[in-house]
């Protein structure tokens, strides 16, 4: 059980594959986007901001998500309602991360502005 337990904890430490890169690509480690064939210096500086913009839009949008999850499974109407305890361990937060992502899902499923949009 505990190799089990170690080869959980490796899998979630590893940073999830990223889907649109070609299988080949996934398995060699110094590859990234194609950004380690690049020379010119400009147009790697380009290119790793293009990704970096894209990769912060991303995970914002990606953490909106999970706030409107973590609210819909907080609803107190819903019969298998969570604590927020429940949403913290299940998403790996702290607690008061979980009640903070709550009430930003409660939010925006009313409707609310998103950072950036107020």
């Amino acid at each position: 059980m505990a190799e089990t337990e170690r080869n959980e904890q490796q899998r979630r430490l590893r940073p999830a594959p990223l889907l649109f890169e070609p299988a080949e690509a996934a398995a060699d480690p110094e590859h990234f986007f194609d950004l380690e064939s690049i020379d010119d210096p400009r147009r790697l500086l380009a290119r790793s901001t293009e990704l970096t913009l894209a990769f912060r839009a991303a995970a914002d949008r990606a953490a909106e998500y999970q706030a409107i999850a973590a609210a819909q499974l907080a609803d107190p109407r819903r019969f298998d309602r969570l604590s927020t305890a429940d949403i913290a361990e299940r998403a790996e937060w702290s607690e008061d991360y979980a009640t903070r992502m709550v009430e930003f899902g409660r939010d925006l499923l009313r409707g609310g502005a998103r950072d950036g949009e107020d």
